[in-house]
């Protein structure tokens, strides 16, 4: 199997304008999220709709592609970068642009998801920590997987799922293994191009969870597992909680 790793990368934010280019221990924030990925994919690209970032990656050696500013999703933008790139590539990697501390160790479990031949499409999850406490589990802003035997997603909910019956909600995580999505994908080529065709699906629009139209129009999504946590960066107060991690490491 031959990888290629695209990071979508928007300048515009409601929350945070700019943010691939926010500074980080003295590196943009793309230039993270690039050599982490450079780690475990020999082939990365940037896929942005702003000459600003496109400029920064370009400065610091990397790859970058000019994509539209009217896509609705990160996968739209991933589908007219990998036609443009004129890639061979048999999967590609999804990671995104606000995700400067993920780990080669979670590309490579993404990665290892298409080890069988069958797999259309792949992410990642994370068990949520006892320690880590309710509030955690509750927070609508990370989403929670139900996977089958099969280590396929069988749904993704802001909602805590499943609902465990009998049991006080202070002891949930004693009584069952809850898993958070971490949002990074991998999709055969060939299944890439067919999911940006599709519609919006109800549920997808019920819980503004993208993933959720591709098992609506049954697709399967392999799981792959990691016990790394990373921090997503989607304010400035985020920006905080990341550099005191770069300093502590």
């Amino acid at each position: 199997m031959k990888f290629v790793a695209i990071i979508p990368a928007r300048y515009a934010s409601t929350r945070f304008p700019g943010k691939p280019l926010a500074d980080i221990g003295g590196k943009p924030m793309i230039q993270r999220v690039y050599e982490q990925v450079k780690k475990a994919v020999s082939e990365v690209w940037v896929a942005t709709d702003d000459p600003r970032i496109f400029d920064a990656v370009e400065s610091f050696g990397g790859k970058a592609v000019m994509t539209s500013p009217d896509h609705k999703s990160g996968t739209d933008r991933i589908q007219e970068a990998f036609l443009k790139i004129n890639t061979d590539s048999d999967v590609v990697i999804n990671v995104q642009g606000d995700e400067p501390f993920i780990q080669p160790e979670q590309v490579e479990a993404l990665k290892a998801c298409f080890n069988n031949s069958d797999v259309e499409l792949a992410t990642l999850v994370k068990p949520f920590r006892k320690e880590d406490g309710f509030e955690a589990l509750f927070n609508p802003n990370s989403p929670k997987v139900v996977i089958n035997k099969k280590n396929e997603a069988i749904y993704f909910s802001r909602s805590i799922v499943p609902y465990i019956r009998d049991v006080h909600h202070t002891e949930w995580l004693d009584k069952h293994i809850f898993f958070k999505h971490i949002g990074m994908y991998a999709y055969r080529s060939d299944i890439l191009g067919a999911i940006t065709k599709l519609p919006q699906s109800s549920l997808e629009k019920a819980e503004s969870l993208e993933q959720l139209r591709w098992i609506e129009n049954g697709y399967k999504i392999r799981v792959g597992y990691t016990d790394i946590e990373t921090i997503g960066i989607d304010t400035p107060e985020d920006m905080e909680k990341a550099l005191a991690l770069l300093k502590n490491r």
